[in-house]
Parts: structure tokens; C-alpha cells; sequence
């Protein structure tokens, strides 16, 4: 099981960069109670800002959840990215559809426990939902993990894909609202199952995004 209490890299994350971005941004929250407080799960999000992963992980970390995301393998092998990659146990995937090995490893690492996070669109974008990608579905598939939809809006206003922005207001508004989660069905290799799966979440996605907007409007 992965908690907060027994992770210090974790603590010690949440004690420097979460607290940076508290101060950074007014956080919003809604849906936290679609977070199972213990066993396995997928956690899906749109993807507007390269700062994006440590707002996700403030919510279910509220909780005493830590979030593993999954990162491509590359990544673990540079030399501080890949340290503080594994320190805080990211999970590695490698590139590639075809790739089932890298998918079940992943997939056990999760069925073990994990709160896993991952952003469908694989890419980060300047703000409208973009075409969702089938590697979270194939994940879920393969793991039988329930996929839980999120959406994030507001930290495109100080880092969007460009680079960082210097403007006003000083802390900007940023609202992360979770959806309920959707139960996987279906075979990984199957690929009627894998759009079907990938569309439910994309959809789930939207919806919070939706909600997002309003919130950080308000």
C-alpha cells in the first residue's frame, strides 16, 4: 500500500515543491471522496502545464495517498531526473503500443497497491481537451484496475507549454475536481475494449474539466 506516512521522499516532496506550489497558486479541490483510501487505481488527467503532476498529487496526498506516475523509461536513465524519478517510485513504461512486456510490469506494479497517475493526451497542451490516447486504457485493462477521471485548470496561467509566465495575480487559481471511477472491461489486446475504455475515460475527463472552468471562475 502507498502512503504518505510511510514514504519520507515523498514527505520530504510535499514539505518543499507542494508547499511551493501552495504558495503559488490558490488550490481548489472537489471529488477527493472518488479516491479510494487504500488498494489499486489509475488516475487520469488533461495535461495544460509541466507543472501538473505535483498539483495532482496534492489532492489524493490530502488523503495520505502518495500518486505514482507513470513516466517513460528514458527518463529514469538521465542523471537528476532519473535519480528523483526513482526516489519517489515512479513507475517506467517504455514507448510503444506493441510493447506488452513494459505494460504488464507496469500494470503489476499498480495491481500491487499503487495509486498510479497518468496523462492520457501524452502530451502537454494549450488548454482544450486533446484526442485521448489508448495506453492508460491498455494499463487498466491489463492491471483490472478502476480508472478514476480527473481535470485540472488553471496552471497553464503561470506555466503553460511556452515556459513560465511572470504576471498577475500573484497566485493564481487553480481548480483539480475528480470524477467517479469507471471500472475497466474488457481484454488489453483487445482493441475494441481498449477505445471503448479510452472513450469513457476521455469523457470522464471532459466532464471534470468542465467543472474545473467553473470553479476556478468563481
Amino acid at each position: 500500500m502507498d502512503r504518505v506516512e510511510d514514504d519520507w521522499w515523498w514527505r520530504f516532496g510535499l514539505a518543499t515543491v507542494g508547499n511551493l506550489a501552495r504558495a503559488a497558486f490558490r488550490l481548489r479541490f472537489e471529488g477527493a471522496e472518488h479516491i479510494p483510501p487504500s488498494g489499486p487505481a489509475l488516475l487520469a488527467c488533461n495535461h495544460i502545464s509541466v507543472v501538473d503532476a505535483i498539483v495532482v498529487a496534492l489532492g489524493p496526498s490530502r488523503l495520505g495517498r502518495t500518486v505514482r506516475f507513470l513516466a517513460a523509461e528514458e527518463f529514469f536513465h538521465r542523471p537528476l531526473v532519473g535519480w528523483g524519478l526513482r526516489r519517489i517510485r515512479q513507475i517506467p513504461i517504455r514507448r510503444g503500443a506493441s510493447d506488452w512486456t513494459a505494460l504488464e510490469e507496469a500494470a503489476t506494479v499498480i495491481r500491487r497497491g499503487a495509486l498510479a497517475g497518468i496523462f492520457p493526451e501524452g502530451q502537454v497542451g494549450g488548454g482544450p481537451l486533446q484526442r485521448g490516447r489508448r495506453g492508460a486504457a491498455r494499463v487498466a485493462l491489463a492491471g483490472h484496475v478502476p480508472v478514476i477521471p480527473a481535470a485540472i485548470w488553471g496552471t497553464q496561467q503561470r506555466w503553460p507549454k511556452t515556459g513560465l509566465l511572470i504576471s498577475r495575480p500573484l497566485r493564481v487559481p487553480v481548480a483539480m475536481v475528480f470524477g467517479p471511477s469507471i471500472a475497466p472491461d474488457g481484454d488489453a489486446r483487445d482493441q475494441e475494449a481498449v477505445q471503448t475504455l479510452t472513450d469513457r475515460v476521455m469523457e470522464g475527463i471532459g466532464r471534470c474539466l468542465d467543472r474545473a472552468r467553473i470553479l476556478t471562475a468563481s
